[in-house]
């Protein structure tokens, strides 16, 4: 006898509990719950989440995959830390592949792009919540990056974002740095819609470089010059 139709769930597409430990110690890394060099207990996080230490080691697995925890020997995973050569590094990556990005996106962008990007830009200005700039600032640069049509490009750039937004959370709380990053959005933003691809590489080069200038210059535990 056939079964009837209606609506089951897609269990294929359910998230195993090593993705689900990992999405929640991504954010509490990122939002700075965990500080750097600071252990992740396993047997701790096992009796949270009620599960054995198998799916909790799977999910720092992950972590370490992306670079927010390193393991040690006797230590287990720790918080990683990044120094100012590393920041340096991953900004430089981030340059060449938002550069690319952006110029393979501006010829795609429709009038629905303009409107949901200048949505996101009112939306981080009026917003006073730390947290939530960082995501929407991520939003921003997600949508204008998706009519590249690139998905492994703009996942390997979200990912990049990732590893630093407990650093970008901390940029923008410094002087007016959210002010200046909703001018030089908008500057971005002006340029797509005038289709300068050029133009809008140009800008998301400088932006980038302008906050990576900044947390250099903030950095934790960075020596202070005498």
């Amino acid at each position: 006898m056939p079964l009837p139709r209606f609506n089951p769930p897609n269990l294929g597409i359910t998230p195993t509990a090593s993705e689900i430990i990992a999405k929640h110690l991504r954010d509490a890394i990122i939002v700075g719950h965990f500080a750097e060099g600071e252990p992740i207990r396993q047997d701790e996080i096992a009796g949270l989440f009620n599960v054995s230490k198998i799916p909790v080691r799977e999910a720092l697995k992950r972590l370490e995959a992306e670079g927010l925890v390193i393991f040690h020997r006797n230590k287990g995973a720790v918080v990683t830390k990044i120094s100012e050569p590393e920041l340096a590094q991953i900004f430089e990556v981030r340059v060449l592949l938002e550069v690319q990005a952006i110029r393979l996106a501006v010829p795609n962008m429709t009038e629905e792009t303009f409107a949901n990007a200048d949505r996101i830009c009112d939306e981080f200005l009026e917003n006073s919540e730390i947290g939530h700039w960082a995501e929407l600032n991520w939003e921003l640069h997600a949508c204008l990056y998706e009519p590249a049509q690139r998905p492994f490009l703009t996942n390997l750039i979200r990912s990049i974002h990732d590893k630093v937004e407990r650093y970008l959370r901390l940029q923008m709380t410094l002087g007016e740095s959210k002010e200046r990053a909703n001018v030089e959005h908008r500057e971005i933003i002006q340029a797509c819609r005038d289709r300068d691809a050029n133009k809008a590489a140009e800008l998301i080069e400088q932006h980038i470089i302008g906050v990576c200038r900044t947390l250099y210059e903030h950095l934790p535990n960075r020596p202070v010059k005498t």
